[in-house]
């Protein structure tokens, strides 16, 4: 289960909001070992995409470098969908390089009548997707 405090969720859903059109992209990052996510870090789309994100390579290598000198990790990979469902794509899972992280999806496209944004939350391990529950709280 992912669980995340209401201002994160918030800001991962205004991220993917801002950059409708094009799939935004990012991360939550928490402190090593905890599985807490405490940090918002949105991230460019480097392809500016609306079918397609990419992390700038130079700003990844650079906050890698910043989460090992914080000692932290990656517990959230977030991006969005704007014509989809919030599920991952081929293309998603075969980059999921992050074993231990959530990776949310938002979708910004009204695909079930259940509202324009649909947040889920889903394990990618060796190529397996496996959803969870989020629960959102106020605080941890």
């Amino acid at each position: 289960m992912l669980t995340l405090t209401k201002a994160l969720y918030d800001q991962i859903v205004d991220h993917a909001r801002q950059d409708h059109p094009d799939e935004a992209c990012g991360m939550v990052a928490g402190p090593a070992g905890s599985g807490r996510p405490e940090r918002f870090i949105p991230m460019l789309n480097a392809a500016r995409s609306p079918t397609f994100y990419e992390f700038d390579s130079q700003d990844l290598l650079k906050l890698y470098r910043e989460l090992d000198d914080r000692d932290e990790e990656p517990v959230i990979i977030y991006h969005s969908h704007t014509a989809t469902e919030a599920y991952p794509s081929r293309t998603d899972i075969s980059y999921a390089n992050e074993p231990g992280a959530h990776y949310v999806l938002v979708s910004t496209a009204d695909t079930d009548d259940a509202g324009p944004f649909q947040f889920r939350s889903f394990r990618i391990v060796d190529g397996q997707v496996t959803e969870e529950d989020v629960e959102v709280v106020d605080a941890y």
